[in-house]
């Protein structure tokens, strides 16, 4: 009689790419997920990152990687289960007199929790790359701390006091934008104009197309278990695969945002918008190790090679 094999206990944002996962639609080989549904995601990348408290774990790619720098012991999969265009997060007053990204230069800016968030680490890498924004005549106003406690910011980055918003801040005039944090008002406006077309003029033109979660393993359970890298990236892939052809065949019944983006970006290029594995996705990923280690978020380059578990380096879906 064949064994059961683990059981993980895993923790992943429901999304289409994984929805026939938590529906059992898609059922894995050699092993059981069982989830946890955790309402505030980024709580459970905190206690993955400090308690190691999953076998698997959805995670942030910067927050991963500096993880993996402080020794943290979780290795990722090429699983990205999670991409975003993020031109439209930087948000400023319309009234406050910000017009073009280089008035940013000198002033002070709010970031949305900590400094390695990756989305902020990706509309940092706009300012700097498309608009010519020296990042390093700005301070960072941080509405909270970061995941990775051992990590230590660059001089430009500090703290917001409390007990004011990054929301009040903006509007009282005393930041001149904010990155990240959703701020539903009409008197708050992306700085960039058409976010949305320049996001996927920069994908079309220049192939940007920003990944921010993947999925990390406990490194104890690769040891012990040699196959389960690979049986959790088959797992993940056949389910993906399910939602990627629904998706382009126009069958997603109650499409939200991100099933939108992802149809967006199947039509603009008439690919799969979600590849998984490390060559289909090496140029963006390599893109974000150097941009990590320009805005001082890693201490040196890294390899993807070893970050990612040795039996999935050649794995594509």
């Amino acid at each position: 009689m064949q064994e059961p094999g683990p059981v993980l206990r895993t923790v992943t944002r429901t999304q289409g790419a994984n929805e026939a996962l938590k529906s059992g639609e898609v059922t894995p080989h050699g092993f059981h997920f069982e989830f946890e549904e955790v309402r505030v995601l980024v709580s459970a990348f905190r206690r993955m990152v400090r308690e190691l408290e999953y076998d698997v774990s959805e995670m942030a790619l910067t927050t991963y990687l500096v993880a993996k720098e402080h020794g943290v012991e979780f290795t990722a999969l090429p699983v990205f289960l999670a991409r975003g265009l993020h031109h439209g997060v930087i948000q400023v007053a319309s009234a406050g007199g910000i017009r073009h990204p280089k008035d940013l230069e000198g002033r002070r800016v709010g970031v949305d929790r900590g400094y390695t968030v990756t989305t902020g680490v990706w509309a940092r890498a706009i300012l700097r790359d498309e608009y010519g924004v020296d990042l390093d005549k700005i301070t960072w106003v941080l509405s909270g701390d970061e995941h990775v406690a051992e990590y230590r910011p660059p001089a430009n980055v500090v703290p917001v006091k409390p007990p004011r918003s990054l929301e009040d801040l903006l509007r009282g005039g005393k930041l001149a934008a904010v990155l990240g944090a959703r701020i539903p008002a009409p008197d708050v406006v992306p700085l960039i104009p058409n976010a949305t077309e320049a996001a996927l003029t920069a994908l079309r033109e220049r192939g940007l197309y920003p990944i921010n979660h993947l999925v990390v393993v406990r490194d104890d359970v690769l040891r012990q278990h040699p196959d389960i890298a690979a049986d959790v990236f088959d797992a993940f892939a056949r389910a993906k695969q399910l939602y990627v052809e629904r998706l382009s065949n126009g069958k997603i019944e109650s499409p939200d945002a991100n099933d939108r983006l992802y149809r967006q970006v199947f039509e603009l290029t008439g690919a799969d918008p979600l590849p998984y594995g490390i060559d289909p996705n090496r140029e963006v990923l390599e893109r974000l190790v150097r941009t990590c280690v320009d805005q001082k978020i890693l201490s040196r380059p890294v390899e993807l090679e070893t970050v990612f578990a040795a039996s999935t380096l050649r794995l594509e879906a």
